[in-house]
């Protein structure tokens, strides 16, 4: 099982002109009324538009026809992982003023990585103190000290954590859900605690949720199965690669942070066997893509353990994946460029055109898209 970091291909050469570079293309208009703040009250009620990639028709679903829309055979591949309480409040012990974070992961050293504000500037030894945000712990803490360490080159921030303690049990005490800055509320509340979180979800490490599973249910799911569509199982956990949003004026320029991912022998088996039946690989989410095309960058899919930074956008060859269940994306996003890659990103335009037309809901807690070929 390999474990180096894949990286994005090499942009092209300076006297080529790719007519997909310009991240203007990528962008549109969003009436601020169809941006979903609020999850629907049932998680598989959402609208499903469903865009054939090939010819660019639409149909008008919703997200409990998804069995019917796959085929016996082919292969719905997860990501199941686990959204961490990873937001952040403090206040400096030197000047008391706010500070603001977002946990990251650990360093080699156990150190947290995280990315920090402030007003002013924190130097390396000042401290901040957390205040409790999340549910009650069985061994409470009263306080819990970051001190800042240093600072790395794309802004991270390093900082220890005193006392020293089980990192998912302090996120616990002290983190809350880490909800898009579009929902207007930084202290999540009981429903996003639930709703903000895959049913499936089993392996803690993401900072943002893979939304596109958000719409999933364990009665949709055996559905799925009934049909005769297997279902594989993947990790990745969402971090700034995924979320940050493209600062450059050209993809070429835009540099992905490096994520965690895995997908096992036994998934790899069960996506390869749909594969030998004539069957279509449906990645649910496109942290699910990114998992799935890394693990095959040398053409055949094969187990997987490391870090991905890889970053898909037109014109890109998929390896493996076929077909793509995803939320409707802000605009600029390495996301929408994602999925412009897969459907082509005229008929994506024409798609998302078609979405707010007819009044979807769009970003985490909004409705969803089915590519299909």
């Amino acid at each position: 099982m390999s474990s180096e970091s894949i990286s994005p291909p090499p942009s092209s050469s300076s006297d080529e002109i790719d007519p997909f570079d310009d991240v203007s293309l990528y962008d549109y208009e969003l009436p601020e009324g169809l941006i979903a703040k609020e999850p629907l009250p049932q998680r598989d009620a959402s609208r499903l538009l469903v865009l054939d990639r090939n010819t660019g028709a639409i149909q008008h679903r919703g997200i409990r026809d998804l069995a019917d829309l796959l085929l016996p055979g082919d292969c719905l591949v997860l990501n199941d992982t686990q959204v961490l309480p990873a937001r952040l409040i403090g206040q400096r012990t030197k000047t008391g003023g706010k500070w603001e974070g977002l946990y990251l992961g650990q360093a080699e050293n156990n150190d947290w990585r995280l990315i920090g504000q402030t007003r002013g500037y924190l130097k390396p030894g000042e401290s901040v103190v957390l205040i409790p945000l999340g549910q009650p712990s069985a061994n409470p803490l009263e306080s819990l000290q970051l001190t800042l360490i240093d600072r790395e080159e794309d802004g991270v921030w390093r900082m220890r954590a005193e006392p020293v303690g089980d990192v998912v049990e302090l996120l616990q005490q002290f983190g809350t859900m880490p909800l898009p800055p579009y929902m207007h509320r930084k202290i999540a509340n009981d429903n996003d605690r639930q709703r903000y979180q895959t049913t499936y979800a089993s392996h803690p490490g993401s900072v943002a949720a893979p939304t596109a599973g958000l719409h999933l249910t364990e009665s949709l799911l055996a559905k799925v199965q009934e049909r005769g569509i297997d279902i594989a199982r993947v990790t990745l956990h969402v971090g700034l690669g995924t979320f940050r949003p493209i600062s450059t004026t050209t993809l070429s320029g835009h540099s992905m942070h490096s994520e965690w991912c895995e997908i096992d022998e036994a998934a790899v088996r069960t996506i390869q066997a749909a594969r030998e039946r004539g069957g279509r690989v449906v990645a649910v989410g496109t942290t699910s893509v990114r998992t799935l095309e890394t693990a095959s960058a040398d053409g055949d899919l094969k187990p997987w353990r490391g870090a991905t930074s890889i970053f898909i956008r037109p014109p890109y060859r998929f390896r493996c994946v076929d077909a793509l269940l995803t939320n409707f994306h802000l605009p600029r996003s390495t996301l929408f460029v994602l999925v412009s890659a897969l459907a082509g990103l005229e008929r994506v335009q024409a798609a998302y055109a078609e979405a707010i037309r007819e009044r979807y809901r769009f970003f985490s807690y909004g409705d969803a898209m089915l590519i299909l070929p």
